[in-house]
């Protein structure tokens, strides 16, 4: 069907962002021509025990600090947004749904489907609804979640940009690196785990922790 095949080929999208946004990552060295060049990220936070360095497309060759640093931003966010993915689908599916309404017409939030059959499907939020949510991400994305020069931030993917820190400057460099580099193999996970999710939930079943599908 038309909802089958454009499913599908969202999974393949999503799951070639994911790999993207992860690739600058950990794993074996490599050999020939390219090694000169990966030897500058080798060290780089996220390059770590069990594989090393990682970078199985090659998106890594020859590239200079600039290109290592937009990677790095790009699995930075696509970990954070997976994150808050993942922790979505539990809560809402072990039955936390915000209280109140969705809509003037008396529609509830918890009168809707979980996961991906919100956004698409007989039971799906309306359009209107979706268009805002996108409005909302959007305007995340152009005003908020960007790394503004000036502003004291301290690594590539610190948003605090001078608003925000919890306590961050009060931990010195090693606790720094920790909470950076656990923040990226959660990250990592979450990428993994979300699209997972996705195609379970076209297969059906049962998840523990999950729920069902």
């Amino acid at each position: 069907t038309n909802s089958t095949q454009s499913f599908s080929t969202m999974m393949k999208i999503a799951a070639f962002a994911a790999l993207m946004g992860s690739a600058a990552a950990f794993a074996p060295a490599q050999t020939g021509k390219a090694v000169t060049a990966l030897n500058a990220f080798e060290s780089e936070l996220g390059a770590q025990a069990p594989l090393g360095f990682f970078d199985p497309l090659g998106m890594l060759d020859d590239a200079d600090q600039d290109r290592f640093d937009r990677l790095r931003f790009v699995e930075i966010k696509h970990g954070r947004i997976s994150q808050l993915a993942f922790l979505g689908q539990i809560v809402t599916r072990n039955g936390i749904h915000l209280s109140g309404d969705i809509d003037y017409s008396g529609n509830a939030f918890d009168s809707f489907p979980n996961g991906w059959a919100a956004i698409s499907g007989e039971n799906a939020i309306p359009s209107a609804g979706v268009a805002q949510i996108f409005a909302f991400v959007g305007a995340l994305e152009l005003g908020v979640m960007k790394d503004i020069e000036g502003t004291g931030n301290e690594f590539v993917g610190d948003f605090r940009n001078g608003a925000l820190d919890f306590g961050w400057d009060t931990f010195d460099e090693e606790t720094k690196l920790s909470k950076r580099a656990i923040e990226l193999n959660n990250g990592r996970a979450a990428m993994m785990g979300i699209l997972g999710l996705m195609v379970h939930e076209q297969l059906g079943g049962v998840l523990p922790v999950v729920g069902q599908m």
